[in-house]
């Protein structure tokens, strides 16, 4: 497979999985019967290596995280919380992260971002020269 080839196919693989991510984002919001089937179509093209159909079906990694995944937004798993937590955590993008958690009632999605932010020092401009006033 040449360089542009392969570049091309992460690149197909990278949107396709950001439009599955996005199509469980909708179906959280919306719980329509037609927003869990795209899910569904989505994660069955997901599962195709290489774009091209699996003859033995072997591949279904996406296909069942999807149902797993539906099934516990729509609270007819136990452990609904758990499995909805553990895929927010997998979002790399923080937008679609904190939307997902959103669309699911999750308060926290990740308490590592909030604490991320910049701690306050006093003393970082301690023994700088004050600031003039500018004139122009």
């Amino acid at each position: 497979m040449s360089g542009d080839l392969m570049l091309q196919s992460v690149k197909e693989s990278h949107r396709l999985l950001r439009a599955w991510q996005l199509a469980l984002l909708r179906f959280a919001v919306t719980l329509d019967e037609s927003d869990r089937l795209n899910v569904a179509a989505l994660a069955a093209e997901l599962d195709r290596p290489g774009g091209r159909r699996d003859p033995d079906g072997s591949l279904h990694f996406f296909r069942r995280t999807s149902s797993q995944l539906c099934a516990a937004i729509s609270g007819q798993l136990q452990d609904a919380d758990a499995i909805l937590d553990c895929f927010c955590k997998q979002i790399g993008e923080p937008r679609l992260r904190l939307a997902f958690a959103a669309a699911i009632g999750m308060t926290h999605p990740d308490p590592a971002a909030s604490q991320a932010q910049p701690k306050r020092r006093p003393d970082l401009f301690r023994g700088l020269p004050a600031r003039r006033s500018a004139s122009l």
